[in-house]
Parts: C-alpha cells; structure tokens; sequence
C-alpha cells in the first residue's frame, strides 16, 4: 500500500505548525448571519471541517468593508461589533481539534455589485460581467484601504485566528491592482511591476509593523486572468518574487476572473475535471513560481484528487502544501478518510453543483444530497 508519509508530516508556515500538508482553501460559505455576523450556521459548518482532519483551514472570503461585500451573509470583521463572533468560532475549532485556523480577508472591488455602494478600482475599466463601470481610486483612498486591510488583520490577531490571508486573486479589488488589464495606473501605484504590487507590500508592513513576526500574514495570488490583455504569468511570478521578498510567509497561486467564463466557460475557478489529466491545473504554475519564493510556502490548489498524485508532489518539492476546496464540500473528513488508510481519490466529480448553490443559499455538495435521497428512496 502506498504510504502518504509526507502528506500527513507537519510542517510550518511562518512561526506556525501545521499538522499535515492538508489545506482547506477559501470557500464562500453563503452561511453566515445577515450583514456577516458569525452564527450556529457557520459554526456547524466549521466544526465538521475541524473534526474532519484537515491541518489548515481558511474561512471563507471575509469582507474588510461593507462596500466590498458580496452578499449580506458574507462574513464580514470591519469592526469590533464581529470580534465576539470570530471569537467564538476560532475557540470552536481550536477546542474540538488541532487544526490551525486562517482568515481571508478581502474587498471585491471592481466585481461588486452593492445595492448600496458603488465598485472600486485603480482603473475605471468596465466590468463586462456585472455591466458596471468602477470608481478610479485616489492614491489617499487606496492608502486607507491599506488601513482598513491591517486594522482586520489587527482584528483577526485579537480573536485568535492562526494566521490571516489577502485574497488577491479572482478579479477582487487587490489582484485588480496586480493586473494590466484592470490596473492602467501611471502613478506609484501603476505603470511598473513594483508600482502594480505596491499595494500588496503596504498591507505587509503596516500589519508587520502591528503585528509582529509571529502572526503570518499570507496571500492567495492571481497568476492569470485568462482575458485578452489580462495578468500572465510572466508577470505574476515576478510579483510572487516581490512578495517572498517582502515577508509573505506563504502563497496560494490562483488564477481567473468574473470575465474569464465569457471566453472559456471551464476556467478556474470553475474549472470542471473530467479526468486524471485535468487534475492538478495549477501545478504547471506551481514549478514556475516555487523556486522564486524561496522561504516562503507554496500551498498549490486546484483540482487535486487523488492523495498519492498529491503525495509525488510534496516529495518533488513543487509545493509545500496541498490545497482542497470542492472535495472538502463533498468529504469534510477526507483528510481522517486518506490518513486511515483509504486511499481512493476524492468523491467530488467537480460538477460546480456547490458554486450554483452558493449563489442562492448556503454552500453544500448538491450531487452528493441528490444521491442520498436515491438511497433512501
């Protein structure tokens, strides 16, 4: 029987331990309470992923503002009125397992579509998808974005959260900076590669600054944009170069945008895997970006099934973590089910079922309750 040994080592990001190489990678959980406070909902939701083995767990995307929200049952932690909330959801997972608990912060940006407020990007470009044209951020106001990014850091820290996660990628307001397509800018946060990830170094170290060493500040990085015109990885992997460089302590290469389904309707994150040559869709980026970082970890996502592919990719050193996002949906303890023994690959088939429901209602795996219901019938 094959052994997966490396992927249920532990191994660190920054100052913390993580149990296993097994990450549970931000998902929207369409689960909280109304206006993003955290309830029994996503509590219950959380606590099946705790029980199930995974060593790290990331939240699902929590808004830093209420104008870069995407829905009223967003978690949100833009003030101290959600600190009891986190509190107890971070006490929650620490009690019932060893798990580590991240945060992901973001604000939507140029994608937004609030009743309420208007997007927000550093270019006016429109967004095909949504049919809205973005407010062009002042320099003054993307430095109180920057603000607003560490004092939810600040926030993370005090409910006891492991760690904290930038979302950067999937055309949200921080990977619209990072792209030539959304970022046409000629000031010092435009125009050169160093200016396009500026925004990025600033969240770093003002947090650093607040924080210290011992609370690792992380980013999900876009790599493509998959659009004409769009963010490649030319360019990306010398922004992943930047940000090792600065201190990040791990990154999770990403890729697509709202946009990218106009052109390619199978692209991530939305990417359907038919078979075994669709999986692992990411790794190509991962060996590219990998040997530029250097200290800091590379957690790969997408598309990874099967624990033994998973196993030979931690051993070649492509990356250092192993990222899971619909299997986990599917499996909460998949993690448990691979470390007993049981080696087959995951139960998800990829049918984007959970990303339709998520839309409407809180997430779960329609294929796998569709299913059931035969059974019982």
């Amino acid at each position: 029987m094959t052994e997966l040994k490396t992927l249920f080592t532990p191994q660190k990001i920054g100052s913390v331990e993580i149990k296993n190489r097994i990450v549970r990678s931000a998902t929207f959980e369409h689960r909280a309470e109304k206006y993003g406070y955290v309830g029994q909902k996503i509590l219950d939701f959380y606590s099946e992923l705790a029980l199930g083995g995974t060593g790290l767990i990331i939240t699902g995307f929590t808004a830093i503002d209420p104008s870069g929200t995407g829905s009223p049952y967003q978690l949100r932690l833009d003030n101290d009125s959600y600190i009891p909330g986190h509190k107890k959801l971070v006490y929650m997972v620490h009690n019932q397992s060893d798990a580590k608990l991240a945060i992901q912060i973001v604000h939507l940006g140029r994608q937004c579509e609030h009743p309420k407020y208007p997007p927000i990007a550093p270019s006016p470009i429109p967004e095909k998808t949504t049919g809205l044209t973005p407010k062009e951020l002042s320099v003054e106001e993307i430095y109180e974005l920057v603000k607003k990014f560490k004092e939810t850091s600040i926030r993370a820290y005090e409910c006891g959260y492991d760690m904290v996660q930038l979302h950067a990628s999937h055309g949200y307001l921080l990977s619209n900076f990072v792209s030539p397509y959304t970022n046409k800018r000629k000031d010092e946060f435009g125009g050169s590669i160093k200016n396009m990830a500026r925004i990025l170094v600033e969240i770093f170290h003002q947090t650093r600054d607040e924080l210290g060493k011992k609370f690792p500040i992380t980013i999900k990085l876009q790599t493509e944009d998959s659009v004409p015109g769009g963010l490649t990885l030319e360019t990306s992997s010398k922004i992943a170069e930047i940000l090792a460089e600065t201190g990040y302590e791990a990154i999770e290469p990403s890729g697509g945008i709202y946009e990218s389904q106009l052109t390619n309707s199978n692209t991530y994150p939305c990417k359907i895997v038919k078979s075994t040559e669709d999986e692992n869709y990411f790794l190509p980026t991962a060996k590219v970006i990998k040997p530029l970082i250097k200290k800091s970890k590379l957690i790969l996502v997408g598309g990874i099934k099967n624990p033994v592919s998973a196993e030979k990719i931690l051993i070649n050193k492509h990356a250092d973590f192993i990222s899971l996002c619909r299997p986990l949906i599917y499996e909460p303890d998949l993690p448990n089910r691979w470390k007993s023994g049981d080696i087959s690959p995951a139960k998800c088939i990829s049918c984007n079922s959970c990303l339709v429901q998520m839309r409407i209602g809180p997430v779960y795996c329609v294929t796998k309750q569709n299913l059931e219901k035969k059974k019982q019938n």
